[in-house]
């Protein structure tokens, strides 16, 4: 109880720009519980699902494979499924299974980054904003001071402490913000490796395809 009055009370001494800090720490929360679990959930399985995919389709069973992805979730799933579902086609057009899986992989990659613009703003917001709360404090403090008429080291030092609340409340929220920003690039960056190989993946099984003579590739002007 006594540790909760305490926060209530530094919350009261920060002034206004309390408010939107805690705001931002509230937005910041939701975005990074939201993000960890999609990219959770994105990660799961794409290692595995190449190698079940390879291996369906290697057997012939293209409508297996196709299932397969269906029920993976993720963004390699995803793009396997896209170049899986023209292959089941035995004809493709020139171009067509690439275009196909540039498309899935933009949408993917703006899912997965959905939500980094949020985080990478308040990770430079917050301390900025926690300075002019203490740039604001300053100067309340010291026309308090001109008012009396004669310096108090109390009133100094008071009036000094609460404009400090601000910065070291938009550090505290930056720091954790930042930290989770720098971890979620590096998780996306592991899924845009896994849909690369995703990309590869299909495009040999469609060149083996071909060769093989289980689809046909249209070649333009033919």
């Amino acid at each position: 109880m006594g540790s909760q009055y305490r926060l209530l009370t530094l919350f009261a001494d920060g002034g206004l720009m309390m408010y939107p800090l805690v705001l931002c720490s509230m937005i910041s929360v939701g975005v990074m519980i939201a993000k960890f679990f999609t990219l959770r959930i994105a990660h799961k399985g794409s290692n595995r699902v190449l190698e079940d995919v390879d291996e369906l389709v290697k057997r012939g069973d293209v409508t297996g494979a196709i299932e397969l992805c269906y029920n993976t979730p993720g963004p390699a799933s995803a793009i396997l499924l896209a170049g899986l579902r023209r292959i089941e086609g035995k004809k493709l057009n020139d171009g067509e299974l690439e275009s196909a899986v540039a498309t899935v992989g933009t949408i993917e990659l703006s899912f997965l980054e959905r939500g980094l613009v949020i985080l990478a703003t308040i990770a430079n917001v917050a301390p900025l904003m926690g300075f002019l709360g203490t740039v604001y404090g300053m100067v309340m403090a010291f026309a308090a001071i001109e008012a009396a008429g004669n310096v108090d080291p109390a009133l100094v030092a008071g009036g000094i402490k609460v404009a400090l609340l601000t910065t070291a409340a938009g550090l505290v929220i930056a720091v954790p913000v930042n930290i989770a920003y720098n971890f979620f690039v590096t998780r996306i960056d592991q899924l845009v490796t896994d849909m690369e190989h995703g990309a590869s993946k299909i495009m040999s099984l469609a060149w083996d395809l071909e060769r093989d003579g289980k689809i046909e590739i249209v070649k333009s002007g033919t």
